[in-house]
């Protein structure tokens, strides 16, 4: 079995670091090498994108162009996360050996930064030379679930609100819809195990038994 880039996707509080969690120790609990690897990473750029998601640094006050600009910044980190000597992406699949598992990708990009046609437009392109991972596991869950969900932790991060969540979870679909790599949607309200055997079941269709 090769090593593979794996990437979960889903708005937030979808249950995505859960099961990226189960995923690594089921590989390690079967002698496979496993990290998980998420977006925004640990890099420079990334931090600084944490940053402005907690309103810790003056990044736009408008709307859309703090869209484009986080757009920006996320394509710069994006392309640290996959290329990047010490522990990048493609580093950890070809030279050591490594499956990946990834919490956001560029589907993310597209979800959150694009309000509009042209937006989507301006997001894709930005992010086309970026390589498709191996599959895509999209934690579906409502926004209703979602604002629940979120309403238990009291920070809150510049996204997190009902009227971009709506746009948001809507963009996600669209975006599943059309895409033409290996995807398989869940629902997020079912049981942490009962995703996490979906995700195991698929893995062994698709990529062989381990």
């Amino acid at each position: 079995m090769k090593s593979l880039f794996i990437v979960l996707e889903g708005v937030d509080k979808a249950g995505k670091s859960t099961q990226a969690e189960l995923l690594k120790n089921y590989f390690l609990s079967h002698q496979h090498s496993a990290v998980i690897s998420s977006e925004p990473t640990d890099g420079p750029i990334g931090r600084l994108i944490r940053k402005a998601m907690q309103n810790k640094i003056l990044a736009i006050e408008q709307k859309e162009s703090f869209d484009e600009q986080m757009a920006y910044l996320f394509t710069a980190d994006r392309h640290y996360h996959l290329y990047n000597d010490l522990n990048g992406v493609y580093k950890l699949i070809n030279k050591d050996y490594t499956h990946v598992i990834a919490t956001r990708y560029y589907f993310s990009s597209l979800a959150y930064n694009c309000n509009t046609p042209n937006e989507f437009v301006f997001v894709s392109t930005l992010n086309r030379n970026f390589p498709e991972p191996d599959v895509v596991f999209y934690i579906d869950i409502s926004l209703e679930s979602a604002l629940s969900r979120l309403s238990k932790y009291p920070l809150k991060e510049i996204y997190e609100t009902k009227k971009k969540l709506k746009q948001v979870i809507q963009n996600y679909e669209n975006i599943f819809k059309s895409y033409k790599g290996r995807i398989l949607k869940l629902d997020g309200t079912e049981s942490i195990q009962k995703i996490h055997q979906k995700i195991l079941i698929y893995l062994r269709e698709n990529f062989g038994d381990f």
